[in-house]
């Protein structure tokens, strides 16, 4: 905002145009190559189940679950830096520990944790909006094409 403008052209009002235009031509050349990409790739589901494992992602998830058992967060991510701890050095993934493995880093586990730690089940119970399950993004994938639509 500015104060006390005056009536005629000043050269210091347009120091901010250039930038401005730079980035909208940058902008436009990234949607259209972004649009070519998008039309010609190819999805390989595999690889992409491969890479949600050993990466420790899901370790929210079971500090979640054991807030949910009562643990404050601070004893859940303490507790679950453990697991991850563990699972380094015994070159584990959290999705492949036993119950007897959880049930070794607190009592509170049971046969429900080995379905959170499956990633596909963590993607799923994100159902709130703007959410990862498949219902939250099939609703934003079509508010983005009635958007598209509309222009």
């Amino acid at each position: 905002m500015m104060k006390a403008l005056p009536l005629a052209y000043n050269h210091d009002m347009q120091e901010d145009k250039e930038p401005l235009f730079d980035t909208v031509s940058t902008l436009e050349s990234s949607l259209f190559l972004m649009s070519k990409m998008i039309e010609t790739m190819q999805v390989n589901k595999k690889k992409m189940e491969a890479s949600t494992k050993g990466d420790f992602s899901i370790a929210t998830e079971l500090a979640d679950y054991l807030v949910k058992k009562g643990l404050s967060f601070r004893e859940a991510h303490k507790l679950v830096g453990g697991m991850v701890i563990y699972c380094l050095e015994n070159k584990k993934n959290l999705e492949d520990l036993t119950l007897s493995e959880l049930k070794f880093f607190h009592k509170s586990f049971d046969k429900k944790t080995l379905e959170i730690l499956k990633p596909h089940i963590s993607i799923e119970a994100k159902d709130s909006y703007g959410g990862t399950s498949l219902k939250r993004v099939k609703e934003s994938i079509k508010s983005a094409k009635e958007i598209l639509e509309e222009k």
